[in-house]
């Protein structure tokens, strides 16, 4: 098998539409489950217009309420709803290498697994540890199935910069997540 992967020369959201293309095209070629990370959920929009009429499960992922502050749900109404017409699915959910490791750690010391493996998919990009999160979310929330070809969409603080296909799994079977292959990246 041979395939192109694009690299960007920065993140950040002018990759956006680029990554919106070659996830388009993984549709087209067969891919039925898409996972998207979104905050503010205009990612999440612009992917569900994209597929619109498509044969995909597409599912918006959003970090939990309170990520940004208590009871603060930072996806907006407007496009929660928006996302939801298009025929997609929202989950907002929990990170698995975020809430409770987090929170030990600025009150102990020491070092928790969950943030070693957010800081080994960093090594990559933000949107690769983005992106397997949001593939354990959605499996934990039974919104995609275990051990599929899933497709994910994230980036580095807003907009999309990677796309990947992942081997779906929970976090409980977090071992069994397989990276199958990075379609594009920041360098």
């Amino acid at each position: 098998m041979e395939r192109t992967v694009f690299y960007f020369e920065k993140p950040g959201p002018e990759n956006t539409e680029a990554c919106l293309g070659l996830l388009v095209e993984a549709v087209r070629q067969g891919t039925k489950h898409v996972l998207v990370a979104s905050t503010v959920g205009d990612t999440g929009v612009a992917a569900a217009e994209a597929v619109e009429g498509m044969d995909a499960n597409l599912v918006v992922v959003t970090h939990s309420v309170g990520f940004s502050g208590p009871n603060i749900d930072d996806l907006r109404p407007d496009n929660r709803e928006r996302i939801r017409s298009l025929g997609a699915k929202v989950l907002t959910a929990t990170m698995p290498t975020h809430a409770i490791e987090t929170s030990l750690m600025g009150q102990h010391q020491g070092v928790y697994p969950a943030y070693i493996i957010a800081q080994a998919l960093r090594r990559f990009s933000q949107g690769v540890k983005v992106g397997v999160e949001i593939c354990l979310m959605a499996c934990d929330a039974g919104l995609v199935p275990e051990g599929e070809e899933v497709l994910t969409l994230a980036g580095t603080a807003r907009g999309a910069d990677t796309l990947m296909l992942l081997l779906s799994a929970p976090s409980k079977r977090f071992l069994n997540l397989k990276v199958l292959e990075i379609l594009a990246k920041p360098r």
